[in-house]
């Protein structure tokens, strides 16, 4: 099966295309162009008999500090303003990749191949590259369009089960986002890890279709796109308190278990919302079987975790920006008081939901 559709960007509109072994068809053709990959693909690289500046997909590497050494290996490699770059990896880096592409040379064309389920789902539209700055997560960063995105599904059948849950994770979170439809024709999939290809197929349509109504109407980020942060200012907080061992979807998940649970110690009752109870069943079932979860959040500091939550770059000087779930069950975009009772709700949130998956 194979899948295309449009993405309309200020740069122009450009094509998503969903289909399996295009990975091999479209490296072998590939002409004239700059490859940023992760280091993973190096032997794919060597058989295809393909160069490649190769990048170990590190947290640590996605980086402000790490950006001039691969700018300066694509002016080694003969990289010029009519250079098309191609990147070939998951979201760290696609970070890396966008955020160069954007800045070199004031601006070069690039396609994306992601390789992670979470990449696929998720990050490959909307063109935001994201890059840490000393102990801050994606602190700078540009908006970037790729002018293709080509999805191989069957990349993510040698991903580890953590892995892919994390992806499944954030396609979850995007598709409540966009309403209770595109929720549960998600969970009619029955996302897990290890599901077929073709079932993988249609989480990754349905995820990406239901992120393309944010981006085309809010593609800088000012206003309806913020709602798909819903469990990322506590999920960034557990994500870097755990020095990056619980990886991004994981650590969003457990966010929004700590948004919900934030909300309800300020009086909001989801019991007769019934795609809330679902989203909530659904993480737990994803969560339970993650591997060395409870050992990684019972080594974080609580404290580090407030510190980080506090430090979250859509906070104001007064007041706490976070995305939650009204009473209805609709997402929203609220702002609390940094008052001594809101702090204390937030530390109880996350010491509740960090405590039952420990």
């Amino acid at each position: 099966m194979s899948a295309s559709f449009d993405i309309a960007a200020s740069t122009g509109t450009y094509k998503v295309s969903i289909e399996s072994g295009v990975f091999h068809r479209y490296l072998t053709g590939l002409d004239h162009a700059a490859i940023i990959a992760d280091q993973f693909f190096e032997p794919a690289f060597q058989q295809l008999a393909r160069s490649a500046i190769f990048v170990p997909a590190r947290e640590t590497n996605k980086s402000l500090d790490a950006s001039p050494a691969l700018i300066e290996q694509m002016r080694h490699s003969g990289a010029n303003r009519q250079t098309h770059l191609v990147a070939v990896g998951g979201g760290i880096i696609q970070d890396l990749s966008a955020f160069i592409a954007s800045v070199y040379m004031r601006g070069l064309q690039w396609s994306y191949i992601p390789t992670t389920v979470l990449a696929m789902v998720d990050s490959c539209i909307g063109g935001k590259s994201s890059i840490n700055v000393g102990p801050y997560k994606n602190l700078v960063g540009t908006i970037h369009p790729p002018t293709q995105v080509l999805i191989d599904p069957t990349l993510a059948l040698t991903l580890p089960a953590d892995d892919q849950s994390s992806g499944l994770i954030e396609a979850a979170k995007i598709c409540f986002c966009h309403g209770a439809a595109s929720f549960e024709r998600h969970i009619s999939y029955a996302p897990c890890p290890g599901m077929s290809t073709e079932a993988l197929e249609q989480v990754i349509i349905n995820s990406l279709l239901a992120k393309k109504h944010f981006i085309e109407i809010d593609e800088f980020d000012k206003g309806e796109r913020l709602l798909l942060n819903f469990g990322h200012t506590f999920g960034h907080a557990i994500e870097g308190a755990s020095h990056y061992a619980i990886p991004h979807g994981i650590a969003v998940g457990i966010g929004i278990l700590c948004a919900l649970d934030f909300q309800r110690r300020h009086g909001v009752d989801y019991a007769d919302v019934p795609h809330v109870c679902l989203l909530e069943d659904h993480l737990d079932t994803m969560l339970r079987p993650i591997h060395n979860l409870g050992a990684h959040l019972r080594a974080m500091s609580l404290d580090e975790v407030i510190e980080r939550f506090e430090s979250d770059k859509k906070h104001s000087s007064e007041n706490y920006t976070l995305v939650l779930v009204a009473t209805g069950g609709e997402v929203q975009l609220q702002r609390f008081p940094k008052s001594p009772k809101i702090q204390h709700n937030v530390q109880n949130a996350i010491q509740t939901i960090v405590e039952k998956y420990s």
